[in-house]
């Protein structure tokens, strides 16, 4: 089998392993920088050209790694691919959901999965009572499509959440404002899910100076077996956002679990390391299974 693995770097850990798992299972795989890549639409097929060359009936399936700054453009070269029948283990519009934030939690929360209260906005001269809405203070502010922890900011008086509301929207910059949950105590858990089927999870700890569990903000982790609700949430998620291989965040509250952020193109590093489960291998896998029953 033919796989185009599209991500910038094989430097990346999870682009590696990737690559590892499929050459080790007889694939041949090649790294596709999604950024190089360019579509020809007009007279004739439509194709698909990496630098120069037409790689349009090249792959058997593809493997979408999408940087965060070109979600559209990788979104677009996935969908191409797809459009010319090729096994994408992520639909581009799944990915384009994914990574807008409040699109996520709009769609989950329509399918009655648990989020916490959620707020979006554009207007300055309503901010007070926006953060009212959200029961007051502290309250947590994020970027629409930040990732890594990145864009993801705790206000913890009115004074500095008005502040900070107020600069994003005069910098037209897309944010969501979410109730604060002090009984997460700045823990998550992460569950990893290929073709609907939960093949890791592990729980993540923030620093103690920081209240973001990201593991690319210094966060600790320790595998974890999900409550029967958490695995329910984390697979239904996946399964209505159309994403064959996904991260799904998840905080527990008072209430009880509620899911945070849906990761379309989830690192493997820390949740290999902290379960010492071959994620990688699940994917090619995946692919193998996806791929064998179009051949049919």
């Amino acid at each position: 089998m033919d796989i185009g693995l599209l991500s910038v770097s094989m430097n990346v850990y999870s682009t590696k392993r990737i690559a590892e798992e499929a050459e080790e299972r007889g694939h041949y795989i090649e790294l596709i920088d999604h950024t190089k890549c360019s579509v020809k639409l007009g007279s004739g097929n439509p194709k698909v050209y990496y630098l120069n060359e037409n790689i349009t009936d090249a792959f058997d399936a593809i493997i979408p790694r999408i940087g965060a700054k070109v979600t559209k453009h990788g979104a677009a070269i996935v969908k191409q691919f797809e459009m010319n029948g090729v096994f994408s283990t992520a639909h581009a519009l799944s990915i384009s959901r994914a990574r807008n934030k409040v699109r996520t939690l709009q769609i989950l929360s329509r399918k009655h999965i648990p989020i916490p209260e959620t707020l979006f906005s554009i207007n300055p001269d309503d901010i007070e009572h926006q953060i009212e809405l959200l029961g007051g203070p502290p309250v947590i502010i994020k970027l629409q499509e930040g990732t890594q922890g990145l864009g993801v900011i705790l206000a913890e008086t009115k004074k500095s959440a008005k502040s900070i509301i107020d600069t994003f929207y005069k910098m037209d910059t897309s944010i969501l404002i979410q109730k604060y949950i002090e009984e997460s105590n700045g823990e998550d858990i992460r569950i990893f899910v290929v073709g609907q089927k939960i093949v890791a999870s592990m729980k993540r700890s923030s620093d103690v100076e920081d209240f973001r569990s990201n593991v690319h903000r210094g966060g600790s982790t320790e595998a974890i077996r999900p409550t029967p609700k958490e695995q329910h949430m984390a697979l239904n998620a996946t399964k209505h956002l159309g994403l064959g291989v996904a991260g799904v965040d998840i905080i527990r509250s008072k209430k009880g679990p509620l899911l945070i952020e849906v990761n379309a193109s989830p690192g493997l590093q820390g949740i290999e390391a902290a379960t010492g489960i071959n994620i990688a291998k699940e994917i090619i896998l995946f692919v193998e299974k996806n791929v064998s029953r179009k051949r049919k």
